[in-house]
């Protein structure tokens, strides 16, 4: 069992930053890739980035590639999302999640990842 916790959420101006953070408890961290959704009021959750058990490789979908950017620490079992330039269609509940096992075919889709947080909340005004 892993357990998620998201912090670093907030309201901040139209090209403004923000860093969220995941911290993790339970079974080996390293062991999981870690990723990031958000879900806009009315929209499906999305994927926004992932990461794999080393920090080797990072994906991201298209709307945000340049503006954030995924890492981890395994040594404090924590990933992180830097968010830059935030744009006011970025607001969303984001979700930390983990995956035990993911392919390069599966990265992207919801229902790969095993555990997820309670989710945090990024407003971007205009």
């Amino acid at each position: 069992q892993v357990q998620l916790v998201e912090s670093g959420g907030g309201l901040v101006q139209a090209g403004g930053s923000l860093r969220l953070s995941c911290a993790a408890s339970g079974r080996t961290f390293s062991s999981y890739y870690m990723g990031w959704f958000r879900q806009a009021p009315g929209k499906e959750r999305e994927f926004v980035a992932a990461i794999s058990r080393s920090g080797s490789s990072t994906y991201y979908v298209d709307s945000v590639k340049g503006r954030f950017t995924i890492s981890r620490d395994n040594a404090k079992n924590t990933v992180y999302l830097q968010m830059n330039s935030l744009k006011p269609e970025d607001t969303a509940v984001y979700y930390c999640t983990a995956a035990g096992q993911l392919t390069i075919a599966t990265i992207k889709h919801r229902a790969e990842y095993e555990y997820w947080g309670q989710g945090t909340q990024v407003t971007v005004s205009s």
